[in-house]
Order: C-alpha cells, then sequence, then structure tokens
C-alpha cells in the first residue's frame, strides 16, 4: 500500500508552473490509481485557483479511464459470458460513479418478474410472449424515435431510469434478461441496425443454421424471418455475410456499442469523447 501522507503532499503539489516538474509530479499521482481519487476530489473542494481546478479534474479523468481500460481489458479475458458487467462497465464511462448495484437490483427486478411468468411448458414463441409483455407491456421500455442517435441512448443507466433506448441499448438488455433465465437469445451484428435471434440452445460456438426465429427490441420484440434479413440487406445493397444471419459474441456487442458510441459523441460535436472510446476499443484486443 503506497503511503498515503506522500500522495498527500504530491497533490499539495499540483500548482507547479514548470511543465516539466509537473509531469513528474502528475506520474506520481497516477500511479496511486483510484485510491487517489477521493484525495484529489477534497483537494478539488479547497482549491479556489481555476488552473488548479483543471488539473485536478485532468488527473481524476485520467485515473478513471485507466481504471475502465483495466476492468474491460479483464472483462474481455476472463469474464465476457457476463454481458451485464461489460455494459455496466461502458456505462461507467459516462458514469464514473454510477450507482452498480442500483442498477443491477432494477435489472434483477424485471428478471424475476418474467421468472413468475415462465415454466418449463412452453413454446419458444410463449417464451417471447412472456418476455415482450414484461419488458414492453409491463415495464413500457420502449425505441427513442425522436433521438435515436444521442450518445444517452446508449447507456443502461438512461435506459433504465427513462424506459427508452436505441436498438442496441434495447436489444442488450433484453439478451440480458433472457439469458438470465436461461433463454437462449443472441444478438446479430447487422449493419445500421441491430436485432436478436432465438437460437436451439445456449452454446458458445453458434451458427445462422442454430436460429429458429428472429426479433427485433426496437419495435417490441415482433419476430420475422430470415426472408426479411436478405430484403434489408438487398436495400442496402450489401452482399449477404453469415455475419448478418449468425449470433454474435458478448465481446462483438460490446465493441458495436463502443463504437456506436464513439460515433455518436463525433456526431454531437464532441471528438475527444469519441476518441477516447475508440481507445478503449484496444482494450477488449
Amino acid at each position: 500500500m503506497k503511503d498515503i501522507a506522500e500522495l498527500q503532499a504530491l497533490i499539495s503539489l499540483v500548482d507547479e508552473p514548470d511543465e516539466k516538474l509537473y509531469a513528474h509530479i502528475k506520474s506520481h499521482i497516477l500511479s496511486y490509481g483510484t485510491a487517489a481519487i477521493l484525495p484529489l476530489e477534497s483537494a478539488w473542494e479547497k482549491a479556489f485557483d481555476d488552473t488548479i481546478q483543471q488539473r485536478i479534474i485532468q488527473l481524476i479523468h485520467q485515473i478513471q479511464q485507466e481504471s475502465l481500460y483495466a476492468e474491460l481489458h479483464e472483462w474481455a479475458n476472463f469474464g465476457y459470458e457476463d454481458l451485464l458487467r461489460g455494459y455496466l462497465i461502458v456505462t461507467r464511462y459516462q458514469y464514473p460513479d454510477l450507482n452498480v448495484d442500483q442498477l443491477t437490483r432494477e435489472v434483477g427486478r424485471i428478471v424475476q418478474e418474467v421468472w413468475l411468468e415462465l415454466n418449463n411448458n412452453l413454446t419458444p414463441l410463449e417464451k417471447i410472449k412472456v418476455l415482450n409483455h414484461i419488458i414492453y407491456d409491463v415495464n413500457r421500455f420502449s425505441g427513442n424515435t425522436t433521438n435515436i442517435h444521442l450518445p444517452e441512448n446508449f447507456y443502461l443507466k438512461n435506459l433504465l431510469e427513462g424506459r427508452k433506448g436505441n436498438p442496441l441499448s434495447l436489444g442488450i438488455f433484453y439478451i440480458i434478461i433472457a439469458r438470465s433465465m436461461r433463454i437462449p437469445i443472441y444478438g446479430i451484428d447487422l449493419p445500421k441496425h441491430f436485432i436478436l435471434a432465438y437460437s436451439d440452445e445456449l452454446k458458445t460456438e453458434q451458427t445462422a443454421d442454430d436460429v429458429i426465429f428472429y426479433l427485433n427490441p426496437f419495435n417490441k420484440g415482433a419476430i420475422f424471418t430470415k426472408n426479411e434479413i436478405d430484403l434489408y440487406v438487398k436495400q442496402l445493397r450489401l452482399e449477404p455475410k453469415e455475419a448478418f444471419y449468425a449470433p454474435c459474441s458478448n465481446k462483438a456487442i460490446i465493441i458495436r456499442l463502443i463504437k456506436g458510441l464513439s460515433e455518436s459523441y463525433s456526431l454531437s460535436g464532441n471528438p475527444n469523447k469519441s476518441a477516447e472510446l475508440l481507445h478503449l476499443l484496444n482494450a477488449l484486443d
């Protein structure tokens, strides 16, 4: 454990005017990782100089980014079966002080509602009917048709609070609820859209042949067939690919989430956030 007194001494030097000396001080403070955040926040409250406050904000942000990168890297290598955790990590990009337990409890509450309506004798279509009823009718989740490209539409926090999202956020949420009940729902990484597939069974490797039917999370879980994907791909003037029909991995979903956020921030005039998110993608390698 690093010396907290040394950390306090280093923080007291953030007003160093010499840039080379400050770079050295900054490097030492960053080495403390997340342990430095609370002391830095305390120092920010006591500081009245704008330059000092800006330096402290930048230090906190960099520590949070490095912590997020490390968590995402660990998830990609050891915990990617837990899609909810991956989604929460990305949501913390925008909301560093996110109450993870509160969001997890809310997801658990909805899972419990689904569980109460399910039984082992239901067909795949009947299971989807239950899921759709609980998600879209009881809890009133829906697609945000007016501001579909806003960054806020991608985050789990905003989805749970406002009950509105884009195809990707609604799709990820649908998968999390379904998989919690061992229902084999997977994502389909379709260009310019994100849809879901009901697979033959839960297993790591999935192909298009394993898909029983498809559903649209943005349209209240409406069910459709491969023929409609064929038409959609044709309208986009794309060559059909296996990836347009086959279930994708959790890692592919989180990659798409980060890329979508990066593009959304770029479109909304925030190139810094866009670049930070593209850097986060490297953690998934």
